[in-house]
């Protein structure tokens, strides 16, 4: 399994340690931004986490009008930029538009392709342009097979650095499964593959004029990903999830995190001695 370095500091894929995607849904001010990225910069440092820093600067999907999307474009790259210079910590972003990749690059460590803009071939070329790692998520509409073309798109301008991100699959209306499946997969491509424990949990539209969302099955689903096999985790956090203006009900708190993540490396330990070819002779 090939490996990808992130900024020079962390190596996910392969036999590397369990990494973690982590921060709160969108960029809800400075200081809060600053201070949650403190706060997970050090549950980083006391479990040993190779970790990514994560925060959106808009949330351009959102299901109404008068959800919240955050400061935009240029505040938000510039809190960003602060929280990376201050705490020398990765970050990770999501663009819409292939005219905010050439600015999002500037500052962030890898680039974010949210799962409903995985199949735009423009955003793609443009990402993958960069040199910077393209974390793409998978659609909820998509096959992990197809996922395969998305890796072709990127890898034909040079690029390599790719994460692939399992986010559950629609399941009727206003629901989302996660088939295990697809985290193998996604993997044989040849890339690290990255479970979005807190998305998946999502419940699209389900609220009034939001998303709704069932927290309470993220430890589950997180552990049953890191036994499948998958290289990292990515998980919305925030330090009071209800008060969060966006995706509330599916993010986790800050202590949440510091429960799961042990066992999270337990059972990625437990995996990385698996002989999985001996098994299926």
């Amino acid at each position: 399994m090939p490996e990808v370095q992130i900024g020079g500091k962390v190596i996910w894929g392969g036999r590397q340690p369990l990494g973690l995607i982590a921060g709160p849904c969108v960029i809800e001010s400075e200081v809060h931004c600053l201070k949650t990225a403190e706060k997970l910069v050090e549950i980083a440092q006391e479990f040993n986490i190779p970790f990514v820093f994560k925060s959106s600067y808009d949330k351009a999907n959102r299901s109404s009008t008068h959800a919240y999307r955050g400061p935009g474009l240029k505040k938000g790259l510039e809190i960003l930029k602060k929280v990376k210079k201050e705490l020398d910590v990765l970050i990770l972003t999501d663009i819409h538009l292939p005219t905010e990749v050439e600015p999002a690059a500037e500052v962030v460590d890898v680039i974010q392709i949210p799962a409903f803009l995985c199949r735009q071939t423009d955003l793609l070329l443009a990402a993958a342009e960069t040199g910077k790692v393209v974390n793409v998520k998978k659609g909820q509409f998509m096959a992990p097979q197809d996922m395969a073309h998305v890796v072709e798109k990127i890898k034909s301008r040079g690029n390599e650095r790719i994460l692939l991100t399992e986010r559950g699959t629609s399941f009727g209306y206003h629901n989302l499964v996660v088939d295990m499946r697809s985290l193998p997969i996604m993997r044989s491509l040849g890339f690290p593959v990255i479970f979005d424990a807190t998305h998946a949990v999502q419940l699209p539209g389900g609220g009034i004029s939001c998303s709704g969302g069932e927290r309470e099955f993220v430890p589950y689903l997180a552990r049953a990903a890191v036994a499948a096999g998958c290289d990292g985790v990515f998980l919305e956090v925030h330090p009071s999830p209800d008060s969060a203006p966006c995706d509330g009900p599916n993010m986790i708190s800050l202590e949440e995190l510091k429960t799961l993540w042990p066992m999270l490396v337990s059972i990625h330990q437990s995996v990385q001695g698996i002989n999985e070819s001996a098994i299926l002779t």
